[in-house]
């Protein structure tokens, strides 16, 4: 599990490092949503680039598609892509767009449609069930998202069905485009919310990745109901500047900025200046 944390500082100065050399990006929840996508990627889902169309493999849908540069480079680091593909990431023409294009290895749909990404994977975590397949289904969606009617749709389809080969996450850090959550859709308390569903549900620090192996393997021994794990997180995590401030949504890092997020998760030295930047 340090390995675990240690991987998380690794893809977060990766992101850092994406989002400002490509001039675009949601650099904050992408901050937030980097323990999830750590613990999921290299401890529980049940997939590689090796099979990557093996039909019992875990599927993944980043329903908060734009957060991809956390999703890209994990799957980078994991090996679906080369590294260097995403020196094109946001240029013209490259299939490394803003949100997740299922031109991409390792990339199940083409997300970011907020809303949707819940109900696409019940329909993957039934066909599952009336196929016998061994797969599992995860979702990772924004708290912002659930103002979304289809969300709540899918919940009830989920629990209709007992698919508890579907785990969903909410990266709850309390912080959408237009500021607080609770100002913009008051969704307190969101664990009695997903119970009266029909849901498991988990609450855990969303950032602290032994709570949320916790929370998975929980899911994972889960009968008869859907689980979701609400992930209480904080957007830019690991950035002090960028932690809990709703600009960072996607608000872009100067030269001197970017020296300092990247001093502060642990890359001493970091010499990237503004005529590295497409």
């Amino acid at each position: 599990m340090a390995d675990l944390k240690e991987k998380a500082r690794q893809i977060r100065r990766d992101i850092v490092t994406l989002v400002y050399r490509a001039g675009g990006g949601h650099i904050g929840g992408d901050l937030s949503v980097t323990d999830i996508l750590v613990t999921l990627y290299y401890r529980h889902l049940n997939c590689s680039p090796e099979r990557v169309d093996d039909p019992n493999r875990d599927r993944l849908i980043l329903s908060k598609g734009h957060c991809v540069e956390a999703l890209y480079s994990i799957l980078a680091d994991r090996g679906y892509f080369p590294k260097s593909d995403l020196d094109h990431y946001s240029a013209y023409l490259s299939k490394y767009i803003g949100h997740p294009s299922s031109k991409v290895s390792g990339v199940e749909i083409s997300s970011g449609s907020l809303g949707h990404g819940l109900s696409v994977s019940v329909g993957m975590a039934l066909a599952g069930k009336m196929d016998g397949a061994p797969y599992r289904v995860y979702t990772v969606m924004g708290d912002g998202e659930l103002d979304e009617g289809s969300v709540w749709e899918g919940a009830m389809a989920a629990n209709q069905y007992r698919l508890d080969n579907l785990t969903a996450i909410v990266d709850r850090n309390r912080l959408q485009i237009s500021g607080s959550t609770e100002d913009v859709m008051a969704q307190d308390s969101q664990k009695d919310r997903w119970q009266s569903f029909g849901w498991h549900a988990i609450e855990v620090p969303g950032n602290d990745t032994d709570a949320l192996d916790r929370a998975l393997e929980e899911a994972k021994n889960t009968r008869g109901k859907p689980t979701v794990i609400i992930a209480d997180t904080v957007k830019g995590c690991g950035v002090s500047f960028m932690e809990n401030k709703a600009g960072w949504h996607h608000r872009l890092p100067t030269e001197e900025e970017y020296r300092q997020a990247m001093k502060e998760l642990g890359a001493e030295g970091a010499t990237e200046n503004e005529s590295d930047r497409r």
